[in-house]
């Protein structure tokens, strides 16, 4: 009870930008310890003697399919947790308890189905998705092994999601800490040390996600916890389920269409390059997952003070906890856009030390991520929209940077540019989308302020009856 006003009380009336620091460092160190359970993985891989260059492709080749397993994890998860926020903002804390226990059977759900159906259709999509004869045994073998974690996977990301809504970014990071120190041991113990390959390194990554996942459903059963998982709520459906997935949707989207947008480059890369020009992918990806993750964390820290102040009609905040998270976020994308520009073959070193992979992926880098210094502004927009319920609006934005503009840029510009238009398609999306989601959110922020000062209107009025 303590630890819920505490944390109430800070959302209502803390600094705002302190607050989004507090919570967005523990976010953002999340995210970065969380990219290194398939990023630790590339590394050990890529330097296997002899067939690390296949191997490393083989993996990547994989990924679409493993994006899509988290991007499974985003949907009930990310959909849920800010709808936790915003009741707990209007004061709603058992249908809050609810929602969560709904998330909880969803993902168990969704978990075991996923396990399935890609254990069944595994080797078709991997050969849809770009794999040749050399990389299809590194693909099979690591997928394989990853797919049997399915459900640990769902679990402590989607859960995970729930105990940053709630304002505790430090345990958040710890979950992901438990795992990706757990992944670090292993990796080389399993890869090298019991010549397990790409295998080891699956399982790895599997055990360490097994960690993390009871981790997680521990603290949400504590006492430490403002929301708990509780056995009558462990629903499949209830009346909240629509809205959990229609704000889901978005950040679902988003991730789920990166492994279509993995599927559209390393299938025209196959086609008008070679497996170094797939292999220079799998880097680039790696490096913009990586890239991306503190922006996420910024926005996770300001999601919690969004919701929770739009919850409770407090318009003043959310605009200033929204500006706050824009301006960490452009300074952010600004400084490694720089960073990339200067010194590309820093990134690369990381991944391979293969001369011709090297160069090619250099040569790529520079195209790749042109446009990326405006992408604070669209991530921080974009993400504001989730935090204030606005499903329809998120959808849209999630859909237009790589489903209406990336993946159709794909397959256009190389029939002018070859190779290079394939990568100048990510740049010329990503400043074309970031453009429309500033617009949208500058037009439709009035609106919100509006739905805002209606909302306290009326707390003020039940306040005054009760």
């Amino acid at each position: 009870m303590e630890a819920s006003a505490e944390k109430q009380s800070q959302f209502a009336n803390g600094n705002i930008f302190k607050l989004v620091l507090k919570l967005s460092i523990p976010a953002i160190t999340a995210q970065l310890i969380n990219a290194l359970y398939n990023i630790v993985d590339r590394m050990y891989i890529g330097r296997m003697e002899g067939v690390g260059a296949a191997a490393l492709t083989g993996v990547g080749v994989s990924m679409p399919i493993i994006m899509i397993i988290s991007a499974f994890a985003a949907l009930i998860g990310m959909g849920g947790a800010p709808l936790t926020s915003i009741r707990l903002g209007a004061g709603k804390k058992e249908e809050a308890e609810s929602i969560l226990g709904n998330c909880m059977a969803l993902l168990v759900a969704v978990g075991l189905v996923l396990t399935a159906v890609f254990l069944l259709f595994k080797r078709p999509m991997l050969l849809a998705f770009g794999a040749s004869e050399n990389t299809l045994p590194y693909a099979d073998s690591y997928l394989t092994i990853y797919l049997l974690g399915t459900l640990f996977v769902q679990t402590s990301l989607g859960m995970n999601a729930f105990i940053n809504s709630q304002g505790f970014a430090g345990t958040g990071m710890v979950t992901v800490l438990i795992g990706a120190v757990l992944n670090i041991i292993l990796d080389p113990i399993f890869i090298f040390g019991l010549g397990m390959g790409v295998q080891g390194a699956a399982l790895a990554t599997i055990l360490s996600q097994a960690v993390s996942a009871v981790w997680v459903v521990a603290f949400l059963c504590s006492k430490k916890t403002i929301l708990k998982i509780k056995r009558p709520n462990l629903k499949l459906w209830t009346p909240h389920s629509g809205q959990v997935l229609a704000l889901g949707m978005a950040p679902f989207i988003m991730q789920s269409t990166e492994s279509l947008v993995q599927i559209a480059f390393n299938s025209n890369l196959q086609l008008y390059g070679n497996d170094l020009y797939v292999g220079a992918m799998t880097i680039l990806s790696s490096v913009m997952q990586v890239l991306l993750m503190p922006l996420m964390g910024f926005t996770q820290g300001a999601q919690p003070i969004i919701g929770y102040n739009y919850g409770a009609g407090n318009a003043d905040r959310v605009k200033k906890a929204v500006s706050y998270s824009v301006g960490l976020c452009m300074v952010y994308a600004v400084a490694m856009w720089l960073a990339i520009r200067l010194a590309p073959t820093a990134f690369t070193a990381i991944f391979t030390s293969d001369p011709a992979l090297t160069e090619t992926a250099v040569g790529a880098m520079d195209i790749f991520f042109f446009a990326m210094f405006i992408m604070g502004a669209q991530c921080a927009f974009q993400n504001a929209f989730i935090a204030l319920g606005k499903a329809k609006i998120s959808v849209f934005l999630a859909l237009l940077r790589k489903i209406i503009l990336l993946i159709p840029l794909i397959y256009i510009l190389p029939h002018f540019f070859g190779t290079d238009g394939i990568f100048t398609a990510e740049p010329v999306a990503d400043f074309l989308a970031a453009v429309t989601t500033i617009t949208v959110f500058l037009t439709q922020f009035g609106k919100i302020r509006q739905e805002m000062e209606q909302t306290r209107l009326q707390l003020t009025q039940k306040k005054t009856t009760d």
